[in-house]
């Protein structure tokens, strides 16, 4: 019992690293976070999977936003039970060659209208992408930035994720992928004691009972790239990250698309504000916009945004 103990300590203690603040003059625009998600959480039916008119105006709208600053954009058209969905491509780099993938899904889950889950995700990639456009010629390695449908139930973990859809495309055709990032849920902060739970009552005595962090999340075997992004988002963001190395059975450990590619083969992790473990909105009709933090969501995009062009260069 004690050898266990001590294992699964080893396992999901807090990785610490000393990295020095870099002197980034980026600037997220809160602005247009709030514009991106203002628009998504205002279509109305919700935008699930029965709702295609309304999934349908959430692809146009990111096809459109991710035109505005490249021209390598696409749809990735696949069909459920004879009815076609949309993931959105939009690349940046080199054409050719290893790529990273940077992705979020937009669809809600039911009739809500999903401002953490995950709108907050997909301004997140569109910020990004604007960020990338100024910046591409830099870039060593493809950046793909993908926005996911049908990430939520009754779909998740079956073969119709958009995620499995683009993973699986890429593993077909022999595309080497450096490293995947998932993005699940950015915006939800909380600084009330007892206000953040776990999986496990054990991961209570390492890590804060607030939720005013920004969670990386891998699997065993993948800790060097967890630890490699935590330490590139530490240099630039002022809220505090902490990591979670754990096996795929530790409930939330794959709770997002990141998922699929690591069924494909490749490394990936997931950067989440921890969603229900944290916010009490979640898959709630009370998931809306007033309840997300904007200041602290703007450093989290900022951070991402700089680890994705660190690890392309």
């Amino acid at each position: 019992m004690y050898r266990l103990f001590f294992i699964i300590l080893n396992f999901l203690a807090p990785i610490t690293l000393n990295a020095e603040k870099s002197d980034s003059m980026i600037t997220i625009n809160k602005e247009r976070l709030f514009k991106d998600i203002n628009y998504l959480t205002s279509i109305s039916p919700a935008r699930n999977y029965s709702n295609i008119g309304s999934l349908n105006s959430a692809a146009e709208y990111i096809f459109k936003e991710f035109r505005k600053v490249t021209d390598r954009v696409e749809y990735q058209k696949f069909y459920v039970d004879s009815i076609e969905y949309k993931n959105i491509i939009a690349s940046f780099g080199p054409d050719y060659g290893v790529r990273i993938i940077i992705g979020a899904h937009y669809d809600v889950c039911g009739n809500q209208p999903g401002a953490d889950d995950n709108a907050s995700g997909v301004a997140g990639l569109l910020e990004i992408a604007r960020l990338l456009a100024e910046n591409q010629s830099a870039l060593k390695y493809r950046i793909d930035i993908v926005a996911y449908t049908l990430e939520e139930p009754p779909f998740f973990s079956s073969k119709h994720m958009g995620s499995y859809i683009h993973a699986s495309s890429l593993k077909n055709a022999g595309v080497k992928i450096k490293e995947m990032i998932c993005l699940e849920m950015l915006g939800y902060f909380s600084v009330q004691k007892h206000s953040q739970e776990y999986p496990l009552n054990l991961l209570r005595l390492f890590y804060p009972d607030k939720g005013n962090f920004i969670a990386i999340v891998g699997k065993l075997g993948q800790g060097k790239l967890v630890r490699k992004v935590k330490h590139y988002m530490k240099r630039n963001i002022r809220i505090k990250v902490c990591t979670l190395i754990a096996p795929e059975w530790i409930p939330g450990i794959d709770f997002s698309d990141h998922l699929n590619y690591w069924k494909m083969g490749y490394k990936a992790v997931m950067i989440t504000d921890t969603g229900f473990y944290r916010n009490t909105n979640y898959h709630c009709n009370t998931d809306t916009i007033d309840t997300l933090d904007f200041d602290k969501m703007a450093e989290v995009v900022k951070g991402i945004y700089m680890t994705v062009v660190t690890l392309a260069q």
